[in-house]
């Protein structure tokens, strides 16, 4: 386990417990989120280093590095990942007509094979082995390791896309500028992270899936999203809600709680969630966050 000293986002050292919550879905080993007491910035501390943080991912059941659809949220979540490949496709041709897209943490590569094959030239990136196999021999894609993440052309993509990932980044700053060296001077970031300062994350607490520990490192909200950029030469063009995450999370966040994942309770809260997000500064369960280069005119 490593120490976090100082925050990621202002540099200060000071910190308060925030709140106390398990591995519900591996290990079951209990941790700790803490706030920064001058930014609140909420965060894993300690946590398991680089290295010890593999064997946390290690489980058939782990939805984003397999193919699994046993049980119903794992069919869930694959009904809708194939329906979000388009939604995620729409925004990116929204905002370039074209061109090229690296997708970090890009999984076992369905959606980049989604946009190769609506005609963009198209990468990824993934930590995991076996997703990585999975992705260059069932889609020939081209697929780097984080080791070779530094051997990418700078200046070279039209969009960066970060669906769920940038929460699970030990070196956070490190990761923001290579964003802006790989990205071209017009080009722009995708980041899509959960929201901590949603409903049903109030309505869960130390269940809400979204915490997801340890492999969520972060935990952050519009205001800590929005800070960490600006503070790195990044400037917001749009924000945009995921507003199917609220179900899915509390789907989670059910079987966390009781054993079982209640879809009634579940699919309640996350309306119930969704509701009150639009009348709290679209405080969705996820939010998508657009953003440019500050040289950018």
């Amino acid at each position: 386990m490593e120490q976090i000293n100082t925050c990621a986002i202002c540099g200060k050292g000071n910190f308060s417990v925030y709140l106390e919550s398990s591995d519900y879905f591996l290990s079951k080993e209990r941790f700790t989120i803490v706030t920064c007491d001058n930014c609140e910035f909420l965060f894993l501390n300690p946590r398991p280093d680089a290295v010890e943080i593999s064997n946390y991912y290690k489980s058939e059941e782990y939805i984003s590095h397999s193919n699994t659809k046993r049980g119903v949220i794992n069919k869930v979540y694959h009904i809708v990942r194939k329906r979000n490949h388009k939604k995620k496709y729409n925004l990116i041709q929204n905002l370039k007509n074209k061109g090229t897209l690296l997708d970090i943490g890009c999984a076992t590569g369905e959606f980049i094979n989604y946009c190769r094959n609506n005609g963009w030239t198209v990468a990824g990136v993934e930590p995991d082995e076996d997703a990585q196999k999975f992705a260059k021999t069932q889609y020939n894609l081209n697929v780097y390791p984080e080791s070779l993440l530094k051997e990418i052309p700078t200046n070279k993509f039209d969009v960066i896309s970060m669906w769920h990932v940038l929460e699970h980044v030990h070196l956070l700053e490190q990761r923001i500028m290579q964003l802006k060296m790989y990205l071209k001077n017009d080009g722009v970031a995708i980041i899509a992270v959960p929201n901590a300062a949603c409903k049903d994350a109030e309505i869960y607490k130390e269940f809400w899936a979204g915490y997801d520990l340890p492999r969520h490192l972060y935990h952050f909200t519009k205001k800590s999203i929005l800070e960490l950029f600006k503070k790195n030469d990044f400037a917001l063009i749009e924000t945009i809600p995921m507003k199917f995450d609220s179900y899915y999370i509390s789907m989670l966040s059910e079987k966390y709680k009781t054993g079982t994942g209640n879809v009634v309770k579940a699919f309640l809260n996350g309306y119930k969630s969704n509701r009150w997000a639009k009348r709290n500064n679209n405080n969705y369960s996820s939010q998508i966050f657009i953003l440019k280069k500050n040289n950018v005119k």
